[in-house]
């Protein structure tokens, strides 16, 4: 998580809150240690940047789960269209 808290420039009681919401579910080092996967940095920095903008934590990760929603529907549409044209 250190390097993480770092990274982002938030606090780890910020990261810790945000996997409690289950916007992120950091995997376990045989330690105990949170670790997270470059996807998940990049949810919580979008997170961090809604919240640094005034936007309420629920309110970002609510936000950042419908853009990953709507990406993923995206990615859907362009591989269902790209199998059609084949």
């Amino acid at each position: 998580m250190g390097r993480a808290v770092d990274t982002l420039g938030v606090t780890a009681a910020f990261l810790r809150s945000l996997d409690d919401m289950g916007l992120v579910v950091a995997q376990r080092s045989p330690g105990g240690h949170r670790r997270y996967s470059r996807n998940q940095l990049r949810l919580l920095s979008r997170v961090r940047e809604l919240v640094s903008n005034g936007t309420a934590v629920e309110a970002a990760c609510r936000i950042v789960s419908l853009e990953e929603q709507l990406a993923d529907a995206r990615r859907d549409l362009r591989d269902q269209t790209a199998d059609d044209r084949s």
